[in-house]
């Protein structure tokens, strides 16, 4: 390891490095196998990752900047879980070369920043601050570990089909917001490779923003303002919900909670489940009526799901008959639909530009799944157990390498991975490249306009 290898990892801004064990080696992940699938450019698709993050600058035209890609961060974690920040390439090439060399483990996408941030050192002993971060995806980390209290049948890093559409509401949510509410079309939805879903949103107004701007687009998806320790984590204030807020529940929210989720969590089956549901009723008269009513039916013959559909039922009608007593049960079915399938995002990502986030198309070294990334638009199709593993991968090619090539043309290709990659390029990389081109062209034409406005004068 070289000496600045050594410094990137002592540098004070550690503070955004992912902590991970160290992966024990397992029969579907290990080091020779990352070798071989880092090894195959159609199987991680260097030139896809390099054309995606130079958004049109690694061209001819005049106005490109080819110094772009080269200011871009990247870390890698390689094995015993050491860690390299603040890597930078200026090529296609010397990316490929780089990953090659370290196989990491694990690969993350940081900022543009102003200069080099291979270089940083050198500009610091100049006195002058000029290593920023400049430009970044606006980014969301949406984790389903996060919604332990609200699904029973996994708990931690595990995830099921029972409990996995937590994550396709999620999508569906965030998705519309992005694309109606503020407008943004090139988006990118990845798998984790574990339990979550990555968001990448790549217009250049997400990438330009500030991080007060960030921040500000990250509270606007904020509808959790409670902890662990309140039972109630939501508070849908005022008499009606935001547009966005009644767009999400009547489209997304209210008929997934009330058909899917109570039929994969059964949420009121049981004393300990209603009880949580209970405690988010702010009246204790109405309380009690309630789990009255539901302890002396505790014997009843009707199955766990069947039994969640009547008490949900009987909650909404005592609550409806009975709201006009207090304000805070004027959204009280809102509330508890809300904080059981709402996204609960990790804001913080979102707020800064300096976090890394982990690239798609790398492996997960809990899982030895990759990160494949995901349609928006038929996500409710995506299952994240039927995801490609390395083992299955190296199998694959053992079994004939011939199906491993990634035919644009071939809509029949049926290597495991040749569909994602195909969505990814057909999909998200075309259209956000035309468009890039027909922004850099723009911004030429203006700055050539502007330059034979001044010589005129």
């Amino acid at each position: 390891m070289t000496r600045e290898e050594i410094e990137s990892r002592e540098d004070e801004s550690m503070m955004d490095a992912p902590q991970m064990n160290n992966p024990k080696p397992e029969e579907f992940f290990n080091v020779n196998y990352l070798r071989i699938y880092y090894g195959k450019s159609n199987l991680f698709p260097y030139s896809d990752i390099h054309k995606w993050l130079s958004y049109g600058h690694d061209g001819k035209h005049p106005g490109c900047d080819e110094y772009y890609f080269g200011r871009r961060e990247f870390s890698f974690t390689l094995e015993n879980d050491v860690y390299l920040r603040y890597k930078s390439f200026k090529n296609a090439s010397s990316m490929e070369d780089a990953i090659k060399s370290h196989f990491p483990y694990k690969i993350d996408i940081g900022a543009v920043y102003s200069v080099d941030p291979d270089k940083r050192h050198a500009y610091s002993q100049t006195g002058t601050n000029v290593f920023t971060p400049v430009e970044r995806e606006l980014v969301f980390d949406i984790d389903i570990t996060d919604y332990d209290d609200v699904r029973y049948c996994c708990s931690g890093a595990d995830v099921c089909s029972k409990c996995w559409p937590l994550m396709t509401v999620a999508i569906k949510v965030i998705h519309t917001s992005l694309t109606e509410d503020f407008g943004f079309k090139h988006i990118l939805w990845v798998f984790s490779g574990r339990r979550g879903v990555h968001c990448w949103v790549c217009d250049p107004k997400a990438r330009r923003m500030t991080n007060e701007q960030r921040s500000a687009v990250a509270e606007y998806f904020r509808v959790y303002k409670g902890n662990e320790n309140n039972a109630r984590k939501v508070a849908l204030m005022g008499y009606s919900l935001h547009p966005f807020l009644a767009r999400s529940y009547v489209d997304y929210l209210k008929g997934f909670f009330e058909g899917e989720l109570q039929a994969t969590q059964s949420i009121f089956s049981t004393k300990d489940k209603y009880e949580k549901i209970l405690a988010m009723i702010s009246d204790e008269d109405i309380q009690s009526e309630l789990r009255g009513k539901w302890e002396n039916s505790a014997r009843s013959s009707l199955s766990e799901e069947a039994i969640s559909l009547v008490r949900w039922e009987q909650l909404k009608n005592t609550l409806q008959s009975k709201k006009h007593k207090a304000p805070t049960l004027r959204m009280c079915v809102e509330e508890i639909v809300f904080t059981f399938t709402y996204p609960r995002i990790d804001l913080e990502v979102s707020k800064q530009m300096n976090h890394l986030l982990k690239a798609p198309f790398c492996v997960h070294p809990k899982t030895g799944r990759v990160c494949v990334p995901i349609d928006p638009n038929n996500c409710d199709d995506f299952d994240p157990l039927a995801v490609p593993t390395l083992s299955q991968l190296i199998e694959e090619i053992n079994s004939g390498g011939s199906r491993m090539d990634v035919d644009d043309d071939d809509d029949s290709d049926t290597s495991l991975l040749g569909k994602s990659i195909k969505f990814f390029r057909s999909s998200f990389l075309e259209p956000l490249l035309k468009s890039c081109k027909e922004e850099i062209e723009s911004s030429y034409k203006t700055k050539i306009g502007k330059s034979k406005d001044s010589l005129s004068w």
